[in-house]
């Protein structure tokens, strides 16, 4: 028998969390370029978190020897719950590609342009990026997309760390804003992108529709499982309000979708290609009812673990919560000007002004002094995103928590 090396809580926690953030990256990249080979990949990372989530749950039970430990470990098992339903998600989403469902062309046109997107890009010998480890590279800052996984001729390096050396004709699967892939594929010496054209239509059929209401469904779920993180991290009633609310507009949109398909296949020769469409509305669903069944603990006031936030704040897409100083480089400006995922890696979830959340900000929206915005991304992008709002990063040498310092500028 293999042995294994001691596991604790706090540990797995965190790698559970990194799995099914990347299982769902992974299967909407397998969608996007119809690759079975990634599908599957999905289905194996299933099979290493389902191992991971059965020990869990065996260390929450040895660990609850009293009424009190009970109630505060049942949180974590709540937490591990939801976690293995985004995970069943991301299958359910793979499974359009190996079961061979079927999605419109005109999906995975709209899919190019969402906020986060897939990429694939191969790695050629005479590129900047060529023999050079992840950790110098820093993609996530410098172009804003982030590595979820290497193909090395017929094997996979998932949720590839810092030393990991890119060699030449390895497959970078990515995930990121469409404004980073012309640096990217500069960087990786590889042919300008060209990315898949829509077919111009005088009018908007109902195939449009449904297609329009799938790619804001995902863009929805996506945002409804970070700031449910962020709540369970700041154990925030408000944001746990807008990710119940995200939820509703997810099944509201749903809805939408079946209408749209089922109009749909009226005008269609073979409607089977369509089941794709009802398949991904159902995932993204899914998604947001974990993010509703994670928050559940913050909106019932239920006594949480503390190892509930260590695990989160250790894991590799950290969560930041900073104020925008007066005297700051954001203060004044757009969010479309600033371009804080390409500067930083950082992911704008939301903007906490005056007691209210605005969650997906984009374009013109205005970044005002005193606001606090709430972001994903790249442990190593905190600094920079800290600094963008005029703050410098300390650690305090007793806990060994960050800080937030005023910058003297």
């Amino acid at each position: 028998m293999e042995e294994r090396s001691p596991r604790n809580l706090k540990a797995m926690l965190s790698e559970s969390k990194d799995i099914s953030e990347l299982m769902v990256d992974l299967a909407y990249a397998a969608l996007f370029f119809s690759d079975e080979h990634m599908a599957s990949e999905v289905a194996e990372l299933e099979e290493r978190l389902s191992g991971l989530v059965h020990e869990m749950r065996e260390v929450c039970v040895l660990a609850a020897r009293s009424p009190r430990d009970a109630e505060q470990m049942s949180s974590v098992l709540h937490v591990i719950s939801a976690i293995e339903r985004m995970a069943s998600a991301a299958v359910g989403i793979s499974g359009i590609v190996t079961h061979r469902l079927g999605i419109p062309s005109v999906l995975v046109a709209d899919l190019a342009a969402a906020e986060e997107v897939s990429h694939r890009v191969r790695v050629r010998e005479e590129s900047a990026i060529s023999q050079r480890p992840l950790s110098e590279v820093e993609l996530p800052t410098k172009v804003g997309m982030r590595i979820v996984a290497i193909r090395r001729a017929k094997d996979w390096i998932i949720d590839p760390d810092g030393d990991e050396i890119l060699l030449p004709d390895d497959v970078l699967i990515l995930r990121g804003p469409p404004a980073g892939i012309p640096e990217l594929r500069q960087l990786a010496a590889a042919p300008v992108w060209q990315p898949v054209g829509q077919v111009e239509s005088p009018a908007l059929t109902d195939l449009d529709r449904a297609v329009d209401v799938l790619v804001e469904m995902k863009n929805v779920s996506e945002v409804a499982i970070g700031l449910a993180y962020s709540a369970l991290l700041f154990n925030d009633q408000s944001l746990a309000a807008e990710v119940s609310h995200l939820e509703d507009r997810l099944d509201e949109m749903r809805e939408r979708l079946e209408v749209w398909v089922l109009r749909s296949a009226a005008d269609q020769p073979d409607p089977s290609p369509l089941r794709g469409l009802l398949h991904l509305g159902f995932a993204a669903e899914e998604l947001g009812d974990a993010a509703q069944q994670m928050v559940w603990l913050v909106e019932n006031q239920e006594e949480m673990h503390p190892i509930l936030s260590l695990a989160l704040g250790e894991s590799d897409e950290v969560i930041a919560r900073i104020p925008v100083a007066p005297e700051s480089e954001l203060a004044g400006t757009t969010i479309a000007a600033e371009q804080l995922e390409m500067e930083t890696g950082f992911y704008l979830l939301a903007i906490r002004r005056s007691g209210r959340y605005l969650y997906r900000p984009r374009g013109q929206i205005l970044i005002c002094a005193d606001d606090e915005l709430i972001a994903s991304g790249p442990d190593e992008g905190q600094a920079l995103l800290a600094e963008r709002c005029g703050y410098l990063l300390s650690t305090d040498e007793d806990t060994g928590e960050i800080e937030l310092v005023l910058s003297a500028s």
